[in-house]
């Protein structure tokens, strides 16, 4: 059956979800409101590292406080869970406690937690707990936590390191190094970034006493993970204790993939009480305790042939954890090493990867989570080996690329590229950013007084491997299509990219095809959403089962129309005998005698073990005003290989999306801790610079499509790519402009006005001297 141009896979499809949340009338955790709820609080430690004795009695007597609860009150939870260990150099984690006892170990950790009538009254009682801390030494930032004599996060963690270990073949790469032409060598910082959703976290926790059972309506990106987590790891209850709705989750950028203090609490609460309770984080508690991203140094050396040949690459990775280790903190920086070689035929690598304890949030997973850190050295790396040799960067990487006819390619870290044609990518987006031509736009604006730069950054990601997600498909009795699936959208678009997989089917329009999810007593099992895995997995999970659903209705109508199954098709929500105009509409034969679920019902379970490998060129062009330092962005371009484009709006939405977050990243994002006492400095939106519609640029976006070899949808996932190629862009286009002009070679992110003023300046004090 030919495709439905109007509303299938390729097409422009408008966002369904959209109509309901520009009016207002999306639902959102802290919109539910259970009559009668109590409010909660956490209780949060204003020191870096203390010990402490609490005392609750007072504020347990005040008007309205129902409950208040401290370490003692919670001893017999769990701990938080890390999920990711090493299999080579497995290492333990210390405790991540519900709520600390005795001592805390970054500002905004958890000591108490009050549940009150009111907020008002919970503030109150806040106030009236009795604290009494004692300081103790703080080290913030990964390069002092390592030094000699730094004051420890935890005793049994020597140097606050909590592995140290290798990859990749370091013998192999010595080898190379003493017989390189010349070395080229970077020291950068990839700084500490706040996940800034637009919706905070927030939970409301019910409780039936009959059944013993609780539910939690809580902003995630995935119920059934989250439960799991709660009920196996910290409340010790079974899982078919437990109920997790998402409703409408207002962005999430992998930091509400994780399991939080709140929600265990709250569960605590509500089965003491009997009671409902809810909570919602102001935008400074976010700053406090939710898991922060990036935060890596890194010194990458890559050894150079004379012709330019790339030998070998070694690299030295510090990542912080933070206090305690989050979800999957370790592997953002041990999973993301792998990554480092980027598109380049790189024969010997290795990588010291060292995670490093300090006074501060926790690290986890942010939008790309090890990727963009990868892409972020690597292509500054390559920019700095076409100074070395006084080459081109457009150059160097082509001359570096892996070619097409080596796919699949095994990387040195033992990722597999399928497909791909990164020379093509790289040469249009240069086409369509007048590469040639930019000579002559310097030259005109230094008659403006200013100084311009040009960037490039070719990216590789790893994505689509999140585990094994299913889908269930049915028929409703109106005739319409439902999809059951456990991914959880957070603004991406689901219910419009999944209805259109059924209406390629189907030939259903998106308005009848209605997607469920965020609920885990109506769908079995289901992994979330994170790592640009939705659609590489989800989206072949929804193709299967619809096409499982779809031979079950056709030999369900084969009796009704009293004709063979292969002679059917299925066109406009209709079954006909192909060839002619006889025919039975999905809601008349959901209506027969015999309609029964499993004729009704089609699922598919997938998941994919090599993954997907999306690729892309960004090309960045900069306008520096040296007086002032103020970076403007001119000039943005980007060819993406997503494989296949399911719908080409959302894509650019999510595209767009991703690389305004790595150009506030690259340009103004920065979470600062205060050196000694280790304060967040940057605690509010007054402190900590987001970009704004007019910080970003006008983006010209294409796709140079290769087909992935190893996904059925042949998709690669496209979630995270945009924040992942726009730092190195950004910077490198920004070094360009002030090498070109100063010979200054090096700055880091975030190149704000100050720190570019003060190169320029700095250059000019050397050069008077």
């Amino acid at each position: 059956m030919a495709a439905p141009i109007k509303f299938g896979v390729g097409q422009s499809v408008l966002r369904k979800e959209d109509d309901a949340l520009i009016r207002g009338k999306g639902r959102y955790t802290d919109d539910y409101a259970p009559q009668a709820a109590l409010r909660c609080l956490m209780l949060r430690s204003p020191h870096a590292h203390a010990k402490y004795t609490i005392d609750v009695s007072r504020a347990r007597g005040l008007p309205g406080v129902a409950l208040i609860l401290t370490a003692d009150d919670v001893k017999d939870l769990g701990n938080l869970p890390c999920l990711f260990n090493l299999e080579t150099d497995p290492f333990t984690g210390p405790p991540y406690p519900i709520l600390a006892k005795d001592e805390v170990r970054h500002v905004g950790d958890a000591v108490a937690f009050v549940v009150a009538e009111t907020i008002d009254q919970a503030r109150d009682a806040i106030e009236a707990i009795d604290v009494k801390w004692s300081p103790l030494p703080a080290v913030t930032g990964v390069v002092n936590a390592v030094k000699k004599g730094a004051p420890q996060v935890w005793p049994d963690k020597a140097g606050n390191v909590l592995f140290d270990v290798s990859i990749g073949d370091k013998a192999a790469t010595e080898a190379a190094f003493a017989k390189a032409h010349a070395v080229a060598e970077i020291s950068i910082v990839n700084p500490r970034v706040v996940a800034s959703f637009l919706e905070t976290r927030a939970a409301v926790c019910e409780y039936d006493s009959k059944r013993d059972h609780l539910t939690l309506t809580v902003g995630s990106q995935g119920s059934h993970r989250l439960r799991d987590i709660l009920c196996q790891n910290v409340l010790n209850i079974p899982t078919d204790k437990m109920r997790v709705i998402c409703p409408d989750v207002g962005g999430g950028f992998g930091t509400k993939l994780f399991p939080y203090r709140e929600y265990a609490l709250m569960a605590v609460a509500a089965r003491k009480l009997k009671k409902a309770v809810k909570w919602a984080a102001d935008r400074s508690e976010h700053f406090l305790g939710d898991a922060q991203g990036r935060d890596n140094v890194t010194t990458a050396k890559m050894a150079l042939a004379e012709d330019g040949k790339f030998l070998a690459m070694d690299c030295d990775l510090m990542g912080d954890m933070g206090a305690y280790l989050s979800t999957f903190g370790p592997y953002i920086p041990h999973g993301g090493a792998g990554m480092l070689p980027g598109l380049y035929d790189i024969q010997a690598f290795h990588c010291r990867v060292r995670t490093i304890f300090t006074h501060s949030v926790p690290v986890d997973a942010y939008r790309g989570a090890g990727r963009p850190e990868a892409a972020y050295v690597i292509e500054r790396l390559v920019d700095a080996c076409a100074r070395k040799l006084d080459t081109t960067p457009d150059a160097i990487r082509r001359k570096n690329f892996i070619p097409p006819k080596a796919l699949p390619y095994k990387t040195a870290t033992g990722k597999v590229y399928d497909s791909g044609d990164f020379a093509a990518h790289l040469k249009r987006a240069m086409e369509i950013g007048e590469w040639k031509e930019f000579a002559k736009r310097a030259k005109a604006a230094k008659k403006e007084g200013l100084i311009r730069g040009i960037g490039l950054a070719s990216y590789v990601e790893i994505c689509g491997v999140m585990g094994e997600e299913t889908a269930n498909v049915r028929l409703d009795p109106s005739g319409d299509v439902t999809v059951l699936i456990g991914t959880q959208s957070s603004g991406q678009g689901h219910q419009t990219a999944y209805a259109q997989i059924v209406a390629e089917q189907f030939g259903l329009p998106p308005e009848r095809v209605h997607i469920r999810q965020g609920d885990t007593e109506e769908i079995a099992t289901g992994l979330g959403t994170g790592g640009s895995a939705s659609i590489p997995t989800g989206g072949v999970c929804v193709q299967r089962a619809a096409g499982d659903l779809g031979k079950k209705l056709k030999e369900f109508a084969a009796q009704a129309l009293e004709a063979s199954a292969g002679d059917l098709e299925i066109t406009d929500g209709m079954i006909r005998i192909a060839g002619t105009d006889r025919s039975i509409s999905f809601a008349d034969l959901a209506k027969r005698p015999g309609a029964d679920p499993s004729k009704l019902n089609g699922s598919a379970t997938f998941a994919s073990a090599d993954g997907t490998y999306p690729n892309g060129t960004h090309l960045a062009e900069v306008e520096i005003d040296p007086a002032t330092g103020i970076i403007k962005i001119v000039n943005y371009v980007i060819v993406d290989d997503f494989g296949k484009t399911l719908n080409p709006l959302l894509l650019a939405g999510q595209v767009h999306g991703g690389a305004m977050q790595g150009i506030g990243q690259a340009l103004m994002e920065q979470v600062v801790y205060g050196a000694g006492d280790g304060q967040l400095i940057t605690a509010t939106f007054m402190d900590y610079a987001l970009p704004r519609a007019a910080d970003g640029p006008a983006f010209v976006f294409e796709t140079a499509n290769v087909p992935c070899k190893t996904n059925p949808l042949g998709v690669k996932g496209a979630g995270e790519a945009g924040a992942i190629g726009s730092c190195p862009a950004v910077v490198n286009a920004i070094v360009d402009a002030l090498w070109r002009e100063y010979k200054i070679d090096h700055i880091d992110m975030p190149a704000t006005p100050e720190r570019v003023w003060i190169a320029i300046n700095e250059h000019h004090r050397r050069h008077s001297l």
